[in-house]
């Protein structure tokens, strides 16, 4: 039986793709047959997650634990499948993730750029409409604006 004591990341870095959480020392320890190992940097030493789909990246990653002079080990892919572990990891996770208000402002800030290219792009067309002296693609065009 293996549960997770403690999950504290040691700190946190966030790009636009990735949450890392890193580990150290005294900050990540798990139960296994009710004995207590902490967890030891000399494998894994972060959790990824991407931000967008809010899954864990680098399930390959093989972490330490240690207790006395006994060293286990488990993969990433054997702690997720422990609920009380991915439960403390999305919480320490949650403020870093995109969230739908962030893709609505990104979007709305899309759409501004792309009526404002459209709007130059009819200016261009109606000096071209002049140059032409096509009054008809004038009159059509000035109309759009």
């Amino acid at each position: 039986m293996i549960s997770v004591k403690m999950l504290k990341p040691y700190y946190i870095k966030a790009d636009d793709q990735f949450v890392r959480i890193i580990l150290a020392y005294q900050y990540f320890s798990v139960v296994i047959n009710k004995i207590v190992y902490q967890f030891i940097p000399i494998e894994g030493k972060e959790i990824r997650i991407n931000r967008r789909t809010r899954k864990v990246e680098n399930v390959g990653s093989r972490f330490a634990f240690q207790k006395g002079k006994e060293i286990i080990y488990l993969t990433m892919t054997e702690l997720i499948t422990l609920p009380d572990f991915l439960t403390q990891l999305h919480n320490i996770a949650k403020p870093y993730y995109n969230t739908g208000q962030e893709i609505n402002e990104v979007n709305a800030e899309i759409e501004l750029v792309m009526e404002e290219l459209v709007k130059i792009n009819i200016k261009r067309l109606i000096d071209k409409a002049l140059d032409e002296r096509d009054e008809e693609t004038f009159r059509k065009l000035v109309k759009l604006l």
